[in-house]
């Protein structure tokens, strides 16, 4: 299966380095202003990516005040389903202005579609990529829709069991998407570090033949960028101006410079993953005058015998390897050797 592929001209896989998605979700707090200093900090940041969601309440759920549409607890609770997703849907007029907007910024805007009438809109504006979300893997129908377009598909895997997963990407694989993103993802606001269990990363690419990546909800940035030495190579995650300002997913979001850290640990955790090797490098090639060797330290005379008052394991290493002091032990000194030389088979005279 396909492991490498590209968003807007920006090659992702394995090979490269992680492709950072900055999310923006609500936290425009309903000022197109204030979304477009997002769209400003993370291209300052070095992400690759803004998202959008597509939807509005109607589109998403219906207003009701039932007892299942209400919120009860977390970063929520008050809510209905309803007025949360009211405050925080990203008018669709903003679309077009935002993708451009990204564009003279240098970075590229994509966006999660809920519901069709998203993902045709999304396609009319020529969106490079789409996300579909945690809580909609499950909608078939939507992912097959979306794979029919011919861009590439990247899923968050939030609450979703094996089964499912497999079920969503065989949706995409039959509508004829080839291009696939699993993001392993824990849909908890924010999530606790022991909770985010990175090893499904790399399960993930293995299990279903795609690029694997993380959808992040933790506090901080180690999380995300210990997921690239995991395998990840698309990292997601929250970002807003400033958590203070508030919004409905400020709390667990990133500030500007917080994005700007994970952009440069992800990557350069990537740089460190390398490939196998055991030749030096060199400035490891540099170093090994600082290895123990042995060496004479004491002066020792024609004929004597070398012992281990005379002949120890030290800094530097330019004497005889330490392997080589049990046979160098009793043998006798071809010449008067003195105290700090290091040792040699040419010493040896017996």
């Amino acid at each position: 299966m396909q492991r490498e592929f590209e968003i807007a001209g920006r090659r992702i896989g394995p090979e490269y380095p992680p492709y950072v998605i900055a999310e923006m979700s609500g936290n425009h707090n309903g000022d197109i202003e204030r979304a477009k200093k997002i769209v400003i900090a993370a291209a300052e940041a070095g992400a690759d990516a803004v998202k959008l969601q597509t939807y509005t309440a109607d589109t998403i759920t219906i207003d009701h005040n039932g007892p299942e549409f209400r919120i009860e607890s977390g970063l929520w609770a008050g809510h209905t389903l309803y007025s949360l997703y009211r405050e925080a849907s990203t008018p669709w007029e903003w679309h077009a202005e935002l993708f451009d907007f990204g564009r003279k910024h240098g970075v590229t805007v994509f966006s999660s579609p809920f519901d069709p009438t998203a993902v045709d809109f999304l396609t009319d504006l020529g969106a490079p990529a789409f996300k579909i979300a945690s809580f909609e893997i499950v909608d078939l129908p939507l992912i097959r829709k979306v794979a029919k377009t011919g861009k590439p598909i990247i899923v968050s895997t939030g609450m979703a069991s094996l089964q499912e997963i497999a079920e969503a990407v065989d949706a995409a694989r039959g509508a004829g998407c080839t291009q696939i993103v699993l993001l392993h993802c824990v849909s908890a606001y924010p999530t606790r570090p022991e909770e985010a269990n990175l090893r499904t990363i790399s399960h993930l690419a293995q299990c279903f033949g795609v690029t694997a990546g993380l959808s992040d909800h933790t506090m901080g940035t180690g999380v995300a960028a210990a997921a690239v030495a995991m395998g990840a190579c698309v990292i997601e995650k929250h970002v807003t101006i400033r958590r203070e300002d508030g919004g409905p997913d400020s709390a667990f979001s990133l500030e500007p410079n917080e994005l700007k850290e994970l952009v440069v640990n992800a990557r350069d955790a990537w740089a460190a993953l390398g490939c196998v090797n055991y030749e030096r490098t060199p400035d490891e090639r540099a170093n090994t005058v600082f290895r123990r060797s042995l060496y004479v330290v004491a002066d020792v005379a024609k004929g004597e015998a070398f012992t281990e008052k005379n002949v120890r394991s030290i800094r530097p290493g330019l004497g005889l390897a330490p392997k080589y002091y049990e046979e160098i032990l009793g043998r006798r000194a071809g010449r008067a050797v003195c105290r700090g030389t290091p040792m040699s088979w040419d010493l040896i005279g017996d």
